[in-house]
């Protein structure tokens, strides 16, 4: 069960219309360093980061800059409820209105969006919900490129990791290149159904990574999804892959029919 090399699969269920993704095996730390952005200031809904800085007018804490590195190294799993949302300036915390801080603390209670969940005043990209950090988390983006950013760069990390830590490798592996977001978007209609990228079911060689996914459906339940993950995989055809060339060091997507 403790086993790194196993679990290392990402969820993801995207809802287009609304702005989310559902995912499962991304964790903060994984957000916020594949993140292609700089997030300047998070507004701490719910938290137990203890070296935050309190606003008087939400009565809510929020991380700056230099926080901002210690909470991403910090125990984010362990605090239960996390959920968060950026922001560019502390002066534009106490410009809102009541209902806007009533609709703020409302995503955070109910992890639900009441109106948009993107500010003028707070000008945010992201708004992050969560109550059991990397195994379902809830993702508001106002641009999908950020998104798909990320994923690229998580997938990347975790076959780095995993091949780092293989006792098959005595040798210090070199990182595998992030995947582009281009490749990542062909995927786009599978990841609105609910889409499993498998790391541990990948196939290496000294000529290709290939990293095979399942389309599995819309959950909510991880425990759930995984059985169905399972069984699929364990009899079905994957429904495409992502593949690494590590000659040119250049990846590529593959539908169902170029894998078959």
């Amino acid at each position: 069960m403790n086993n790194p090399i196993k679990n290392q699969n990402i969820y993801i269920h995207m809802n287009d219309s609304d702005r989310f993704v559902i995912s499962s095996g991304i964790s903060f730390s994984n957000f916020i360093n594949g993140i292609p952005l700089d997030l300047p200031n998070l507004l701490l809904i719910r938290h137990k980061f203890e070296d935050s800085h309190f606003n008087m007018h939400l009565l809510l804490d929020y991380a700056d800059a230099d926080s901002l590195k210690k909470l991403s190294a910090d125990d984010v799993q362990g605090y239960g409820d996390f959920c968060w949302l950026d922001f560019t300036e502390e002066e534009y915390l106490n410009q809102l209105s009541g209902q806007e801080i009533a609709e703020i603390l409302y995503m955070g209670h109910f992890k639900e969006h009441l109106k948009s969940p993107f500010y003028r005043k707070l000008q945010n990209q992201f708004v992050y919900l969560t109550g059991d950090d990397g195994r379902l988390n809830k993702t508001y983006y106002k641009s999908w490129e950020p998104f798909y950013s990320m994923l690229g760069a998580v997938i990347s990390q975790k076959i780095t990791h995993q091949r780092e830590i293989s006792f098959l490798n005595f040798r210090k592996k070199k990182s595998v290149p992030s995947i582009p977001g281009k490749i990542l978007r062909s995927f786009m209609s599978d990841m609105k159904e609910g889409l499993v990228i498998s790391i541990e079911k990948s196939n290496r060689n000294r000529s290709v990574i290939e990293v095979p996914v399942w389309v599995v459906g819309d959950f909510y339940d991880m425990d759930s999804m995984a059985t169905e993950f399972e069984n699929l995989s364990d009899h079905k055809q994957p429904d495409g892959k992502i593949v690494l060339d590590r000659k040119t060091g250049e990846w590529q997507s593959l539908t169902q029919m170029q894998v078959i």
